[in-house]
């Protein structure tokens, strides 16, 4: 047994009341196989251990300004929360302008398609509504027969009604290209200048949309 050892026995054997052999070193005196902190300096002079063997040297010094140092980086850390706040913030503002714009726009493509499956549908009925009128222009002896062709007209201009479907007023109207398709021009001095004088084909819109121009004939 080296010298450190048998002092280290000797010091047990004074303190302590376990049982030793010659050569045993008590892990209860084994200072060096323990790690040393601030804390031990309160337990080695209570069990009046000197510091011969270097364990004050160590312990490792606070490092300079460590205290100071984690005061000044507590604003850092606070700066850097309320810039993440701030961005998830402005990321859900963005999040629900994308929305707003979203429902809009699809509010609007299905009004859209709305008025183009209106449309599409008025203009496959217009062929009905033209065989019709031509009815009931003919000279007709049979009263109930010419009565129920009538009333089917009636129904069709319910339906066109209901669907937003609205007539283009023409006859004895000023000429409106925008709504007006002229076939023929005549002279007619009980008319006034660009007045339509006749309408071969009636004409039909959808709110602004013009389904199918009038025919008409201009007159002057």
């Amino acid at each position: 047994m080296d010298k450190k050892s048998k002092r280290k026995t000797a010091d047990h054997s004074a303190n302590c009341s376990c049982e030793l052999g010659n050569d045993d070193v008590p892990p209860c005196c084994d200072y060096d196989s323990q790690a040393v902190n601030a804390g031990d300096e309160r337990r080695i002079f209570s069990e009046g251990v000197d510091d011969e063997e270097g364990l004050f040297a160590q312990i490792e010094p606070c490092p300079e300004n460590c205290c100071e140092t984690a005061e000044d980086e507590q604003p850092d850390v606070e700066k850097e929360i309320a810039h993440a706040i701030a961005e998830q913030q402005d990321r859900y503002l963005r999040l629900a302008a994308e929305y707003d714009n979203f429902r809009k726009r699809t509010a609007k493509d299905l009004q859209a398609a709305y008025g183009n499956a209106r449309a599409d549908t008025i203009i496959r009925l217009l062929p009905v509504y033209d065989n019709l009128e031509r009815a009931l222009k003919m000279t007709c002896t049979d009263d109930a027969f010419y009565k129920g062709v009538e009333m089917t007209m009636t129904g069709l201009m319910e339906v066109f009604s209901g669907m937003g479907i609205e007539p283009i007023q023409a006859l004895h109207e000023p000429f409106d290209p925008n709504r007006h398709s002229a076939v023929m021009a005549i002279e007619n001095p009980e008319l006034g200048e660009k007045v339509v004088a006749e309408e071969f084909q009636k004409g039909f819109m959808l709110g602004d949309k013009v389904i199918r121009f009038s025919t008409v004939v201009v007159a002057n």
